[in-house]
């Protein structure tokens, strides 16, 4: 069983170990596409300010991650486990997980494809959604590599956001999660961001601590309720976890 995650816009201020070096990172067959995305966005952080502002879809204020982008090659870097500091991953607590349990997530990047949580990279900032000159949208340029490199023969279970969906497909098992209120005696839901990043990073930290392998959609949902999430399957490829308003 796999799980697919999203990164953090969150992340660590700065590495504090050796220099990237492309040719140590999991999935080497994602290399020349690495490079490539990677030698596109130094160009451009390199370039005339304004224009790497509107192309990464940046403010004024964030100017420090063009300089940032700018240093990748010569930037220290960390562990993919320690990069990522948004409340998914602060709720997934990966260092506190075994090797085998951290060898089931596939974080997905706009500039590293997929990384394993023992990958070493220094800070970024590319969101998948942005169109790269001279390379176009991020998402159509990984989509042939990923698809080589990735061939699980499990379970999938997706937690991705749709910008790094787009980038490789495959039947899996979404989930989505929803806030359940009662607002004059009905139950009504809703899709809450913060607390449906938590929930997700809650979850797999669940599912990885357990040591779940579930191989349906049926045995996933039956292994999340015995570990107390409420969970429904309103369709196949997708099951909706169902959170409170307390």
């Amino acid at each position: 069983m796999l799980i697919l995650l999203p990164p953090s816009e969150g992340k660590a201020a700065a590495g504090d170990g050796p220099r990237l070096d492309l040719e140590t990172l999991s999935r080497p067959e994602l290399t020349p596409v690495r490079e490539r995305v990677l030698q596109a966005l130094v160009d451009l952080c390199r370039g005339p300010e304004g224009t790497a502002l509107e192309v990464l879809g940046l403010s004024e204020g964030q100017k420090d991650a063009l300089t940032r982008n700018g240093a990748l090659r010569e930037a220290p870097a960390l562990r993919a486990r320690e990069l990522y500091t948004g409340v998914l991953y602060d709720h997934l607590r990966l260092n506190e997980l075994d090797d085998a349990a951290r060898a089931k997530v596939v974080i997905f990047s706009g500039l590293w494809g997929a990384l394993g949580a023992d990958d070493r990279v220094p800070p970024y900032r590319l969101a998948m959604g942005v169109r790269l000159p001279p390379l176009g949208a991020l998402a159509g340029v990984w989509r042939p590599a990923l698809t080589e490199a990735l061939r699980p023969d499990g379970l999938v279970v997706d937690m991705r956001s749709a910008p790094y969906a787009a980038a490789w497909k495959r039947p899996s098992v979404g989930v989505r999660v929803l806030k359940e209120r009662i607002v004059d005696g009905a139950a009504k839901r809703s899709v809450v961001s913060h607390m449906a990043k938590a929930t997700r990073g809650s979850i797999a930290h669940d599912l990885l601590t357990h040591g779940i392998e579930a191989r349906t959609q049926e045995e996933l949902a039956k292994a999340l309720g015995e570990l107390g999430h409420t969970v429904e399957s309103p369709r196949v490829g997708t099951i909706e976890v169902i959170i409170s308003d307390e």
